[in-house]
């Protein structure tokens, strides 16, 4: 073979023989180790050395390239002059692989990520030395320097343990190839014998000539210097290695004293320990020694060229015979000091034995059991190396696909042995693990939330990460988090629906019950309705009747049964506005409801903001009677905040939207949830969450008596009297009707004008105004906390309390002209730290039987922007005079998104309101008299 190639391409190629060796037996030599950081000294340099020709270039083999990242590659020459077929291993061990194994490894991969590719690599490297044990007669471990490295000894018994789990595929693998029952059996031709080569690193600066004489000439300190030393430094070096190494191996049962037992043997009474010198100080001399030695070999050759078997033995003497002759005449004179050998002969003695077919007996004690040994030829070993080959490294053939398979999954004893820094973090974490699952039970109840799991989960983790290390960290990681997931959700998952107060479920996980279906206990999971265990205590529409109700989870629960079941008891027979709801077209009973597709834009909750702004502003500046109107119906046909602008301005020009009246609502879609500033027009819900009934006429409430209705706080019963100027002139002298509230002037100071009497004048305005009458109205915005108990409002931050007779002092103007809250600090709060907030329930409204018009027109924001308006399915509401009007708002607010939760702290109470201009009065002129 001219040029070195790889395994595979020697076993697929056809070697062509010659002739005069082909019945000859070869000796196959297997090199593997680690390579120094220095060019020219890798494992391919000593076959340069012992075949005395150039076969692997100076810096490693070009077929390095083929080998992907981090991986393994046997490369093949066959000297058949020699008959030694030599087999070097190229592995990550070695410097040019690791480069490019961590050029593949890449910079974007964890720790467990990169040492998973570091132990792939390591397996390989395992397989590839078991194949080479299997196959070769005499093995070469080379390392880069003059120590031993104790971590062979764990890889060997690594290896053993493979091979002893692999030996039945091995076997199946090779038994019909036409070698020895020995061979069969044991899967290798002989056990191996493995032989060991250090390098000098500069440690130990002897070389063989001058180096050694200079120790034999030389004093040493505190020695004799007439008497030198029989063995140089360098052959002492070896002996001390062979010592330490045969020590270590005994000692940990890799080496026994039946060698047939073994992975590799060592000989008893030769020298298997080899420590190449370092490189020459003088280039040009070591160049020159070369020479004469080379020169030397050619003299003592014969003159005849020889043929046959004649030749292949004078071939066989030269390479057992490079350099020894000169060596020994430079050295001969050294005081008796004994020669030290080269590579050549240090390794050919054992080639010898073998293909002399002597074989190797290093089996030790009294009863040693001789080992087999077969040298076979070319074409049969070809035959074992193929088969082997095909299920050990290279799986693409169909009838062995199997028994690779079978091989592969057997690296999983090499966990043990060459895992330690897994195996440790293995262990480590497995204690950890307890400690981490005590620390997510600790203190928890039967039945939790998400919330409280992740929290005790990460309480787990961090007592976890004190405790686990290494590469087993992530992988027990996640083990943690699927065990307490199992954990909360083999029944200690509680109900993670809310209600609409804010609370959650009490029950565990369950499903909701079917139309008609029964709640049922023993179901896994059970059947039930939610329930929060909380009640509270809530009136009807009207307010004269109390009733506990359970916590609703459902907005048509809290908003419209819970009503609808008052109304046989109380409130059935009364009077009443009904809003427009949405009515089905077909019979159908469960029409489509809106999707997501038909909802409103993102900016649709700023629209109803801006609603509420422009009747701040409105009111703030002071309007004409033209300019309320108009505004009035701009917000009512439903215009956009573009085309009123960010508070109404520049509204003018610009092209309005037909309105709601105008525009039929759909009779096939309905609205989910309720109506607000982002729903789409034109869509309307199933059920109305408001209710507006009259309790009778304007008589039916005294201002002396106040409200005859159950909770309310003594002195908070009473109407705010709200006094409302009736203009008597004609329409083109003042204009069209005028909101009450345009300006200051517009109201009479309380007890100083009363209705049918006149004003004092005071300047022009005032003398205009003499003329006009006054009508009273009462007001009153009512509030319910969760105890029953009832007060009414003055102001954002005052409750009416009214000690003596008379009714209240206060006017309703402060009433009407603020945002008013929906949630009010209970006056009855008790001795607990929570506090207790009551919300706005009702608006009481008494219209006196007078020429003029209310209009009821309510928005409330539930939340903080960017919550929607909320307003009832008619905007506007125009009540009649005399009548004694209670308009009740929702118990709850919800979108189609979720609902809008109670406030959690005082902090947030200014953003849930109820915007200003929720009554406005609109005067008419009496007819002529």
């Amino acid at each position: 073979m001219a040029a070195p190639v790889s395994m595979g391409e020697l076993l697929r190629s056809e070697q062509l023989e010659d002739p005069l060796y082909k019945d000859e037996g070869l000796c196959v030599l297997g090199i593997f180790g680690k390579s120094a950081l220095q060019p020219s000294s890798g494992k391919e340099s000593l076959i340069n050395t012992l075949a005395d020709k150039h076969v692997f270039p100076l810096f490693g083999p070009e077929g390095d390239a083929d080998i992907p990242g981090g991986g393994s590659l046997i490369r093949a020459y066959y000297n058949q002059e020699s008959r030694v077929l030599y087999l070097v291993l190229t592995t990550v061990c070695d410097n040019r692989q690791l480069l490019r194994a961590c050029e593949a490894l890449g910079s974007g991969l964890g720790h467990a990520e990169a040492h998973d590719f570091w132990k792939a690599a390591e397996k390989q490297r395992c397989l590839h030395l078991l194949y080479l044990f299997s196959l070769c007669h005499i093995l070469l471990l080379v390392h880069p320097t003059c120590s031993f490295d104790v971590t062979y000894d764990r890889l060997f018994r690594a290896l053993d343990a493979l091979r002893q789990k692999a030996l039945p595929l091995l076997r199946a693998a090779i038994k019909d190839c036409p070698v020895s029952k020995e061979w069969k059996l044991n899967c290798r031709p002989c056990p191996p014998r493995l032989l060991f080569v250090f390098q000098m690193n500069g440690a130990l600066k002897v070389s063989g000539g001058a180096g050694a004489g200079a120790a034999a000439g030389g004093d040493a300190p505190g020695g004799n210097p007439e008497k030198p030393k029989k063995h140089s430094p360098r052959r002492r070096l070896q002996h001390t290695l062979e010592d330490q190494i045969y020590r270590i191996f005994r000692k940990s049962r890799v080496l026994t004293n039946q060698s047939i037992n073994c992975l590799f043997t060592v000989p008893a009474n030769q020298a298997f320990v080899y420590v190449v010198p370092g490189p020459e100080e003088d280039p040009v001399g070591a160049l020159l020694g070369q020479l004469r030695g080379h020169c030397t070999l050619r003299d003592s050759e014969p003159g005849a060229v020889l043929t046959g078997p004649r030749r292949y033995t004078q071939l066989r003497q030269s390479a057992r015979q490079p350099s020894f002759t000169v060596e020994g005449s430079s050295l001969a004179g050294a005081g008796g000091q004994l020669v030290d050998c080269t590579l050549k002969e240090f390794l050919w003695q054992h080639v010898e034995l073998v293909l002399a077919k002597k074989g190797f007996d290093d089996s030790v004690g009294r009863n040693p059991q001789p080992s087999h040994f077969e040298l076979p030829t070319y074409s049969k070993w070809a035959q074992v190396a193929g088969r082997l080959h095909q299920v050990m490294l290279d799986s693409q053939d169909e009838g062995s696909a199997e028994l690779a398979l079978k091989v592969q999954g057997q690296l999983k004893v090499l966990e043990g042995f060459l895992d330690s820094d897994a195996k440790f973090s293995e262990s480590r974490c497995q204690k950890a693990l307890p400690l981490a699952h005590s620390a997510y039970q600790s203190n928890l109840p039967h039945n939790y939330t998400t919330t409280v799991h992740k929290n005790q989960l990460a309480q787990a983790l961090r007592v976890y990460s004190q405790h686990a290390r290494g590469v087993a960290f992530q992988r027990y990681a996640l083990q943690l988090h699927d065990d307490c997931y199992k954990f909360w959700s083999n029944g200690h998952q509680l109900c993670e629906e809310r209600s609409l107060t804010d609370q959650h479920c009490v029950h565990k996980f369950h499903l909701l019950p079917k139309t008609g279906e029964k709640p049922e206990m023993d179901r896994n999971p059970p059947i039930l309705y939610h329930n929060s265990r909380g009640r509270s205590t809530s009136s009807c529409n009207c307010g004269r009747k109390q009733v506990p109700r359970e916590d609703p989870f459902d907005i048509k629960a809290a908003n419209y049964d819970f009503y609808q079941m008052l109304e046989e008891k109380c409130c059935g027979k009364l009077e009443r506005i009904h809003f427009p709801v949405f009515q089905p077209s077909t019979p159908d009973p469960d029409p489509e409801p809106e999707g997501e597709e038909a909802a409103g834009p993102p900016e649709a909750p700023a629209e109803g903001s801006g609603d509420g702004e422009q009747l701040k502003e409105e009111e703030a500046t002071g309007h004409t009677p033209g300019d309320s109107t108009s505004l009035s119906l701009a917000l009512s046909l439903g215009q956009s905040a573009d085309s009123l602008g960010p508070y109404g301005d520049g509204a003018e020009g610009q092209e309005k939207r037909p309105s709601l009246a105008e525009r039929q609502p759909s009779t096939v879609e309905y609205l989910l949830g309720m109506l607000h500033s982002g729903c789409p027009e034109g869509l309307l819900p199933r059920f109305s969450s408001w209710s507006l009934v009259k309790l009778g006429p304007a008589k039916a409430y005294s201002c002396h008596s106040g409200l005859d209705q159950p909770g309310f706080l003594p002195g908070s019963t009473f109407l705010l009297p709200w006094d409302i100027v009736i203009r008597c002139r004609p329409e083109e002298e003042m204009g069209l009707a005028e909101p009450l509230d345009a300006a200051p002037s517009s109201w009479p100071a309380p007890n100083k004008a009363l209705a049918g009497k006149r004003a004092p004048t005071a300047g022009l305005g005032r003398g205009r105004r003499g003329r006009d009458d006054v009508a009273r109205a009462f007001v009153g915005f009512e509030y319910e906390d969760g105890r029953g108990r009832r007060f009414i409002s003055s102001g954002p931050d005052k409750v009416v309390k009214v000690l003596g007779p008379g009714g209240p002092k206060e006017s309703a103007t402060r009433a009407l002209n603020s945002d008013m809250p929906l949630y009010f600090h209970s006056p009855t709060q008790g001795r607990g730290l929570k506090p207790h907030y009551a919300q706005l329930a009702r608006l009481f409204i008494v219209v006196p039987d007078a020429p003029l018009e209310i209009v009821l027109a309510p928005q409330v924001q539930p939340g903080p922007p960017p919550c929607p308006i909320f307003h009832p399915e008619q905007r506007e509401v125009l009540l009649p005079p005399d009548g004694f009007w209670v308009l009740r708002f929702p118990y709850a607010y919800a979108t189609e998104r979720g609902p809008c939760y109670p406030p959690k702290d005082s902090q947030q109470l200014p953003s849930f309101r109820v915007l200003r201009g929720a009554l406005r009065a609109n005067t008419t002129s009496p007819p002529p008299q």
